[in-house]
Order: structure tokens, then sequence, then C-alpha cells
């Protein structure tokens, strides 16, 4: 089976999204357990100048659509950014796995457009104008022993 465009980018997304919906029920079952108020998590942030955990899930959201949605050469869909609880990042995240669901019956493209797969890297290397020497020959190894 050869790895095609929609399984190395689509697929993945999906998975990650998937758990990151996962990871908002574990957090809103927390909060609720511990009485701890949902927008003290989601305002959240690791480091001073990181975006609140809120951001950081809707940026996750619009980067899987707009990436796969450009591939596909669809329309990028915006979906609101004032969301402020789980229930409404939940949802965001459902929306946007759905619409990464309806790009199956779409063909999901290469950066030129063609229907190429990931293994050619020939079409890399073209799309570029060249390729350092050091990603030709990782990528080589990578997909020579499919």
């Amino acid at each position: 089976m050869k790895l095609t465009m929609h399984h190395a980018t689509v697929a993945p997304c999906v998975r990650a999204l998937t758990s990151l919906t996962d990871i908002l029920h574990k957090a809103q079952a927390h909060a609720a357990s511990r009485k701890i108020d949902p927008a003290v998590l989601l305002g959240m942030r690791l480091y001073p100048d990181m975006l609140p955990l809120s951001m950081q899930i809707v940026i996750a959201g619009d980067i899987a659509r707009g990436g796969a949605a450009r591939l596909a050469g669809a329309e990028v869909i915006v979906l609101e950014t004032g969301k402020t609880t789980f229930a409404e990042l939940i949802d965001g995240v459902h929306r946007s796995i759905e619409f990464l669901d309806s790009l199956k019956t779409r063909t999901v493209r290469g950066l030129g457009g063609s229907n190429r797969h990931v293994a050619d890297a020939q079409f890399h290397q073209e799309h570029a104008g060249h390729a350092l020497p050091a990603q030709s020959r990782a990528a080589e190894r990578l997909f020579s022993r499919h």
C-alpha cells in the first residue's frame, strides 16, 4: 500500500484532534469533580508568553482545517474564535474533524496539484527547485524501505 497525501496529512490530524477532545472531556470532568472554575483551566498558560489553552485549541483546529483544505483544493472554512467553555471548544474540534472527514471524498493532492504519492521524492525536488542533500538522503532512506 502506498502512502497517499491524504493518509500523511488528514488522518494524523483527525487522530490528534480526537485525542484533543478526549483530553478536553477529562479536563472538564476534573474541573467539575474538584469544583474548579472551567474558565480558570481554559485560561491557563504553561509559560507567561503563551496563548491561553482555549486559544491554542482553536488554533489547532484552524491549522488542521486550513492545511487539509489547501491540499484538497477546497475552501478553507473559518469557525468562530470566541469559544470560552469546554462545550464550545469540544464542539469546535468536532466540527473540524467533520470537515476533515468530508475530504475523504475529494482528492487530497500534493503541493503541485498532482495526485502523486508522498514517497515520490523526485516530485519534492522538482517542486522546491532544489533539495538539500541531507533532506534527499533522509527521504530516500525513509521511502526505500517500502
